[in-house]
């Protein structure tokens, strides 16, 4: 195959999304969220309202989580020995496998990219979201 043909195969293959037209996953009261999935990584709009939380866990996919609106504490480590609150305009980045939970402090959206993708979130296998 020539360079040519490669690339209008990958052009082709190029797909455009608008977030409001994904439907919203409810996944407990007060927490929904919109995905979007390539191979290798995951992008998602999560909708928190206040005091909402998401509870200590860890995964194998590096994590950046960037604050559109609102805010979010995040407790870092095994015993959460960390706390970092990330507002509107701010990202953390989560390394594989480090411990972490958060909680809304105010209605928040905020996105989040995997690598690679969470397979959890996928199948629906994310129960500590579902609680």
């Amino acid at each position: 195959m020539n360079t040519a043909t490669k690339n209008v195969l990958e052009a082709v293959n190029a797909k455009h999304y608008r977030w409001e037209d994904l439907p919203a996953e409810p996944l407990k009261e007060g927490l929904t969220r919109r995905l979007i999935t390539s191979e290798r990584m995951m992008i998602a709009h999560v909708h928190f309202k206040k005091g909402i939380d998401v509870p200590r866990h860890s995964h194998e996919n590096e994590q950046i989580t960037y604050i559109l609106e609102g805010s979010l504490k995040f407790l870092l480590g095994a015993d959460g020995e960390r706390e970092v609150i990330v507002r509107a305009g701010e990202v953390l980045v989560i390394p594989s496998f480090l411990p972490h939970s958060a909680v809304a402090l105010e209605d928040t959206l905020d996105m989040d990219v995997f690598n690679p993708p969470r397979q959890d979130w996928l199948a629906g296998t994310d129960s500590y979201l579902r609680r």
